[in-house]
Order: structure tokens, then sequence, then C-alpha cells
């Protein structure tokens, strides 16, 4: 396996931090703190970029909220000169880790995502029932407590593999280590860019494991979740023995014991806020109630003129995304229409440029006629 030297200086160059620094601010440029720092751009990078060829770089303490919505997790979130710091590594070392990922791994990578995710369950629920026509176990498994058990020592062996830079690995554990626990030695912060990098960096270890020693064909993975069918319910008790035991003595994890479970595809199999069966697919209720009770917060902060329109429609249109591969036309209308008439006379920037676009292209089309 090829190990890359000298990746340390291309962290700290002057092009990659302010491409990390652009990549921070995305969707997030009206943000006070953003803007306190983009009011000393240039002295802010430069003072950064100095800290980290001195190797003087200390990240400040994060910042941590609970969120109880659909579950209750601690979210610790890092100041934004500590996020370009998190996506300058990245930016330099995700390419090398990326191409070695399997396919079928879909959490934080570029071309992949939940839709993504969906449609290979669709398609490996096809060819392990034979369109349906044998029956098709799936075994839905979640690992317990992940972000909060990763052993920092087994992900920084993993990262050596490929990184022989020792002040590169000094950086990362410097990152690692600002996240307070119990056991110091353990645990990621969920809501650090850097975190969702590392969480695949950890689990290709599974990954390789399923594929390549237990030879599963049906298998997806997104982050701590996964899910492997077969035509066969005793082959698929064997795979969670084994994979159970592969994450004790491996990684120093283990499967969550309630939430790993497996089912019978005719009955309806949860994966990512669908409920799939064999010939439809539901959005997961719990999943409608909080949309339903996020869009009527947003809708009176909209009223209240607390939120622009834009951010009204792009979670609308993200939503959308997300359950327009569900039978869903009925829900949508039950959740939308009461809406109807405050949104109907708006336009958000996206609709806006689009129809500068459209309307471009057609006077071009007129011109050339």
């Amino acid at each position: 396996m090829k190990r890359y030297k000298q990746l340390y200086p291309l962290i700290c160059s002057k092009d990659n931090l302010y491409l990390a620094y652009k990549k921070a601010r995305k969707h997030k440029t009206l943000k006070p703190y953003v803007i306190e720092f983009e009011n000393n751009l240039k002295e802010n990078l430069v003072q950064l970029q100095k800290e980290l060829e001195l190797e003087l770089y200390e990240p400040r303490p994060l910042e941590t909220f609970i969120l109880r919505d659909p579950k209750t997790r601690k979210i610790s979130k890092s100041d934004f000169r500590d996020r370009i710091v998190h996506h300058a590594i990245c930016n330099i070392i995700e390419p090398l880790f990326d191409k070695t990922f399997i396919h079928d791994s879909y959490a934080n990578r570029k071309g992949k995502g939940t839709l993504k995710a969906i449609k290979r369950f669709e398609e490996f629920k096809q060819k392990a029932s034979q369109n349906n026509t044998r029956n098709c176990y799936i075994l839905k498994a979640d690992i317990k407590h992940y972000f909060d058990n990763v052993d920092h020592n087994i992900l920084i062996t993993l990262l050596q593999r490929k990184i022989k830079d020792k002040k590169l690995i000094n950086l990362i554990r410097i990152i690692l280590s600002n996240h307070q626990t119990r056991n110091r030695r353990k645990g990621m912060p969920l809501g650090n860019f850097t975190s969702q990098f590392f969480a695949n960096i950890y689990l290709d270890e599974l990954d390789w494991f399923i594929k390549h020693k237990l030879r599963v064909n049906y298998y997806i993975r997104y982050v701590d979740d996964f899910v492997i069918m077969d035509e066969h319910l005793e082959k698929l008790e064997d795979y969670k023995t084994q994979i159970n035991q592969f994450l004790k003595e491996n990684l120093h994890l283990e499967l969550h014991p309630e939430k790993t479970k497996i089912s019978f595809l005719k009955r309806g199999v949860g994966f990512l806020g669908i409920r799939i069966y064999p010939h439809h697919k539901l959005l997961a209720k719990r999943n409608s109630r909080k949309f339903r009770k996020k869009l009527s917060l947003l809708i009176t902060k909209y009223q209240n003129k607390q939120i622009e329109y834009d951010k009204v429609y792009d979670t609308i249109e993200g939503w959308i995304a997300h359950i327009k591969h569900a039978n869903s036309y009925k829900l949508r209308q039950r959740i939308l229409t009461p809406y109807t008439d405050i949104l109907s006379n708006n336009l958000s920037t996206k609709e806006y440029n689009k129809y500068l676009r459209d309307h471009s292209k057609k006077n071009i089309e007129s011109i050339k006629s």
C-alpha cells in the first residue's frame, strides 16, 4: 500500500487554506462569526497559516449543545477557524482514502448520499428476491454509540497506513483530543467535519471484512447504519454473529442489541427515513412529524421577518428531494397545502436565477432563429 509523505506543507499552503475557508463558510455567509472572520480575512488566514507551519496551532474549546429531534444527540461545534483547519486537512487526504473505499459506502462522499443509497437498496432487493419471486430477509444493523466509542489509537493506526507524515498525524491527534470525554482516548464529536470523514476510514475495515471475508453480495452502509440482504435467514444470523465479533476484536465496537434486527422484506424495512416494501416505499412517520414541526416553526419565523423566504424554500426543496422516491404525493399535499397562501406569492433566489437563465436562453434562441 502506498504511503504519502510531505502532506503537511500542502495543508498549510495559502491556496489550500483559502479553499478551506470558502468551504467552511458555505451556506453560512450571514453568520456573525463568519462576518467577523472576514472583516480581517487576510490577516486571519495568515495567522492561521503561521500557527500551523510553526506547529503552534491549538483548537478552541468546542461549543456543545443538545438536539432532541428525532432523538437526543450531543452536538459539538468547532470555532470557525478550526473548521477551516478541518477542511484543509480533508482537502488533501480525503482523495487518498476515498478511492479505496468500497462502492456501497454512501455517507459523506461526493456523488453518494441518502438518495443514492435508497436507489441501491431498491436494486439489491430486486436481485436478492429475484424480482420478488423468493423470500428476502434483511439484516438492519446499527453500531452502539458509534461516535462515542471510536478508539483514537486504532484510528491513528488506520491513518498511518497511508500517511507517513508525523506533523500531520500530530495535528490530527490534537483535533481528536480537543473532544473532552470520560475516556480521552475515545470518541469523536458529532458536528465536526473531520469526524464525518474519519468515520468512513474507521468503518472501512468493517466494509472490507463484510465484502471480502464474508463475501456478502448485497451490503450497503451509511455511517454506522448498514443493511445486508439474503434469501436465507440462517445466513444472516451467522453474519450478525461474525460481524459483532469482528467489531469487538478489531474496532472496540459492538452492534446495538435493540436496533440490530433481521426482518422479512414483505413486512417493510426502515432505511434512512424511508420504510421500504417489495412494491412501494413510505416516509417514516417520525420523519413526517419532524418536518411538519420544523416547517411550522420556519413559517412563523418568516412571518415575523426573522428569516428570509430563501431559508423556507431551501428547506422545502430539500425535504421534497428526499421523499420524492417514496409514495408521498398525498403526504406532501397534506403538509404543504395549509401554507399555500403564505408562500405562493414569493420567489426564492434559486427560482429567480433559474427564471433569468431560462429567459436568457429563450432570447438567444429567438436571435438565432
